[in-house]
């Protein structure tokens, strides 16, 4: 399934602070911490924990969130199915970065081992 100009705009506007405490629910309920959560953002991302917790703040949008970061050469490496979009399928750049972070956050979620969610060989 391919993504629509209409939904990848969406996702551009939506801001990274509406969607952090969703991702911080959904890996505690599972028994993985706040902590690992920030570990998986920076290997994705650079941002550190504090870079973070500005961006929030500042209510940044996924546009500006993915725009400033410096994105891990290893992130083409996140393959499967998210929110119902094959990943490696997403032609739009950053929706695909969108879903790369989608898909680490439900893996850390899902109890998978660290080393494999970020893709340590």
């Amino acid at each position: 399934m391919s993504t629509t100009s209409h939904h990848d705009a969406r996702i551009a506007k939506m801001t990274f602070a509406s969607v952090y405490p969703h991702y911080v629910e959904k890996v505690e309920k599972k028994a993985r911490t706040k902590e690992e959560l920030h570990q998986v953002i920076h290997w994705l991302t650079g941002y550190n924990e504090q870079k973070i917790e500005e961006l929030i703040s500042e209510k940044v949008t996924f546009e500006t969130f993915f725009k400033n970061a410096k994105l891990n050469p290893n992130a083409e490496l996140i393959k499967g199915v998210i929110c119902g979009y094959r990943i490696e399928d997403i032609e739009n750049q950053l929706t695909k970065e969108v879903r790369y972070l989608d898909k680490l956050v439900e893996e850390l979620a899902r109890g998978r081992k660290m080393e494999k969610i970020l893709r340590v060989a």
